[in-house]
């Protein structure tokens, strides 16, 4: 299933749980240009969403789940459309959802998102700091994203993702700061927006 798009953002639909439940790679692609919104304290954030990483399960190095099933990652190993939030650093919160099946421990990260609602509560938030989204830890800042949030279902009201408003060209990379993993470090599983078509 494709990443619908939407002519108008109050058109958008929200993307069901049966988007989540597709190959891990194929999400990561199909979430680009795709529209992260939160509701915090009353006010909508919203940002495009122009960067990603596929975690691809145990047999990834650089995966959580490649260590198995730790209190840490069980939300991993449940259902898709979840989020998997967990601290980088002892301070920085990352935001995953979780892909594939039931038992299947695969996640997407999203790296970064272009600002579009909510910039006065994020520039609040990020204290004035004048990147607001750009890297997974900014986004939680700016978002309100915290460990309170691990667990989450992404097809509710409180945090989810809609359909964008336009395609992107997508560029390939590998993913950054896992230099640790031996196995799996250059495989081109980072997706990058480049220019709308």
């Amino acid at each position: 299933m494709s990443c619908p798009r939407s002519g108008a953002l109050g058109n958008a639909a929200v993307l069901p749980r049966g988007f989540y439940e597709s190959d891990t790679l194929t999400v990561a692609r199909q979430l680009i240009g795709c529209q992260l919104h939160r509701i915090i304290d009353g006010v909508h954030l919203s940002g495009i969403i122009t960067e990603t990483e596929a975690y691809c399960g145990p047999e990834d190095d650089a995966c959580h789940s490649a260590r198995g099933r730790t209190p840490r990652t069980e939300v991993m190993f449940g259902e898709p459309g979840h989020a998997y939030v967990y601290l980088i650093y002892g301070m920085w919160s990352c935001l995953n959802i979780v892909t594939e099946a039931v038992d299947q421990p695969e996640a997407v990260l999203i790296r970064a998102v272009e600002p579009v609602e909510g910039l006065d509560y994020m520039r609040e938030a990020r204290h004035g700091r004048p990147a607001l989204a750009d890297g997974p830890g900014k986004l939680c800042q700016a978002f309100g994203v915290t460990r309170a949030q691990n667990g989450l279902d992404l097809t509710g009201s409180e945090m989810f993702i809609t359909a964008g408003t336009k395609r992107y060209q997508v560029e390939t990379t590998p993913r950054i700061g896992i230099d640790y993993a031996v196995k799996c470090r250059d495989q081109l599983w980072r997706f990058v927006a480049t220019h709308p078509r």
